[in-house]
């Protein structure tokens, strides 16, 4: 999907919260390494499915200052062997990447959610299995749930 489409969805919703898991219904995934954390969402099953997508916004809190802070991490995606299934995986994280301005000389440096960046973040909407992510363990998941807004018109002329 192109990066102008996207810009043209509308937001259906705010970013919700994720909590990491440890239900026995998902048995047929691997479970999470002792450096990792597996977080499950469950989607809604709503009409035309098809034509939505959903955000991961993977987040770290960092001690950051005045400078633009962010982490860069591509969302891998991978199958369950014999299932079908598939699930995502943020391996490893490289940063921070700070823009390196100068601060204030009073400004203290103060906690704060960095973003992650990369490839992978955006997924298909489907109600019928659950988006299963795998993270470190100090990284934060949220995500949002966009379909399309208004009807896309072509230019006269």
């Amino acid at each position: 999907m192109s990066r102008s489409l996207l810009c043209t969805l509308a937001l259906l919703g705010l970013s919700t919260a994720v909590q990491a898991t440890t239900k026995d219904d998902l048995h047929m995934f691997p479970a999470a390494s002792a450096d990792q954390q597996r977080w499950v969402i469950r989607l809604p099953e709503v009409a035309d499915e098809h034509s939505r997508k959903v955000e991961i916004l993977a987040s770290k809190q960092l001690d950051v200052d005045c400078n633009k802070v962010r982490l860069a991490g591509n969302l891998d995606t991978a199958d369950v062997q014999g299932w079908g299934y598939s699930y995502h995986t943020l391996h490893s994280l490289k940063g921070p990447l700070s823009t390196m301005m100068a601060c204030p000389r009073d400004q203290q440096k103060h906690p704060a959610a960095v973003p992650i960046q990369g490839e992978g973040y955006w997924l298909r909407y489907n109600s019928r299995l659950p988006l299963v992510i795998y993270t470190p363990k100090d990284v934060q998941i949220q995500y949002r749930i966009w379909q399309p807004g208004a009807p896309v018109a072509a230019p006269q002329g």
